[in-house]
């Protein structure tokens, strides 16, 4: 596969400063919605969502020390991660975005979590290219139907369940959502909420909820997100858009 960044090198020196303090801000933020939650703030993981950004961000940020980093589309996320295959530090990737089955191979081969698993025949395709490794993967729930989002449907995500903790290179971790807009983010998350209660019951360990994001992460937090998802926060605006 020919990348889309062809060369790549160590960010210049105003840009890492700029790329540490966001995300020492991000961190700081993160711990504070988590004591007014009453949370311990390891309790939550930051993803860094890259996607729009040059490798050389993702590359700077490995470096400062934020290892879990996002992706959306795997025609960006592959070739980037290839090319940070080469780089001092391994981040630990998360594919956040809708997937087709045709691009799960390339997803697999670097992504280490999967956040949008929502249907059987997506579990069966991300299992059989999941050779010698463990795919970690998140239940990606559709809470309002009428939204036009990805996501299993609530009433099948406890099928959807037992059907992924039957295989043998898959380990549910947990659910995500993103927030419908017609929504207020609160009836949002305290339903995902009641939706990882569904999965626990059939994976016990499936604690993980993926929510929140640059708008809404201390709300996500305060009902229970585990991981929250920023992208802006930590990177400014997105290159391209």
């Amino acid at each position: 596969m020919t990348s889309m960044y062809p060369t790549f090198s160590k960010t210049d020196p105003k840009r890492t400063e700029a790329l540490r303090s966001s995300l020492a801000e991000a961190q700081r933020d993160v711990h504070a919605a988590c004591r007014q939650a009453d949370r311990a703030p390891d309790e939550v993981r930051i993803i860094a969502v890259t996607k729009t950004h040059p490798p050389e961000d993702a590359a700077t940020l490995v470096d400062i020390g934020q290892i879990d980093l996002g992706e959306n589309k795997a025609q960006e996320g592959t070739p980037k991660a290839e090319q940070l295959r080469t780089w001092d530090r391994t981040p630990r990737w998360h594919f956040l975005g809708q997937l087709q089955r045709n691009k799960v191979r390339s997803v697999v081969s670097w992504a280490d979590w999967i956040h949008s698993v929502d249907r059987t025949r997506l579990v069966d395709a991300v299992d059989r290219a999941a050779v010698d490794r463990e795919i970690s993967i998140c239940l990606q729930v559709n809470l309002n139907s009428e939204s036009g989002r990805g996501g299993v449907l609530p009433g099948d995500l406890e099928a959807l369940a037992e059907h992924a903790a039957a295989c043998s290179n898959l380990r549910v971790r947990g659910v995500m959502a993103v927030a419908p807009l017609e929504w207020e983010s609160e009836r949002a998350f305290e339903r995902l909420a009641d939706m990882s209660r569904v999965v626990r019951r059939v994976v016990p360990d499936a604690s993980e909820i993926s929510a929140g994001m640059t708008d809404d992460f201390t709300t996500a937090i305060e009902y229970g997100s585990t991981m929250v998802r920023l992208g802006s926060k930590i990177l400014g605006r997105r290159h391209g858009r």
